[in-house]
């Protein structure tokens, strides 16, 4: 049997997630009226499953994973999971699929900032409060 995702110990953040539970899909679950897509990863250390809901950031199939933590110092748990684990599950609406997760760099971190920042305003106010440039891995 297969264990079920941990939900994260952030109240808001697992209220999203439960929402989307009970739903069976992401669609009316939004941040600042901004659609979400829900990320399952698996732990760097324990193996368990997580699940991660992120900003929707979509193109052509594709799709991006912000590791802004608000603009934090630090990069949020679930990066160094994509980054021991890069196989993750996407749920956009009630579509599943398994994909596999790549950092960015260069022109083509640049190209999916710039998409992150249309898709959800914040992420460029969170790149000025931390000195980190805040990691962004396609999800294909």
């Amino acid at each position: 049997m297969t264990e079920q995702p941990k939900l994260s110990p952030t109240e808001w953040v697992r209220e999203q997630t439960e929402r989307i539970l009970e739903q069976g899909t992401t669609d009316g679950v939004q941040v600042l009226d901004r659609p979400i897509v829900l990320f399952t990863t698996t732990g760097a250390k324990t193996g368990a499953k997580r699940y991660v809901p992120l900003m929707r950031v979509e193109e052509d199939g594709r799709y991006a994973m912000v590791a802004s933590k608000g603009g934090a110092p630090e990069h949020p748990f679930w990066y160094y999971n994509v980054k021991a684990n890069p196989e993750v599950t996407v749920q956009d609406g009630d579509k599943v699929a398994t994909m596999t997760a790549r950092e960015l760099e260069g022109a083509e971190r640049e190209h999916w900032w710039k998409l992150a920042v249309e898709a959800y305003p914040p992420y460029a106010e969170y790149q000025t409060k931390t000195s980190r440039q805040i990691p962004v891995f396609v999800v294909e």
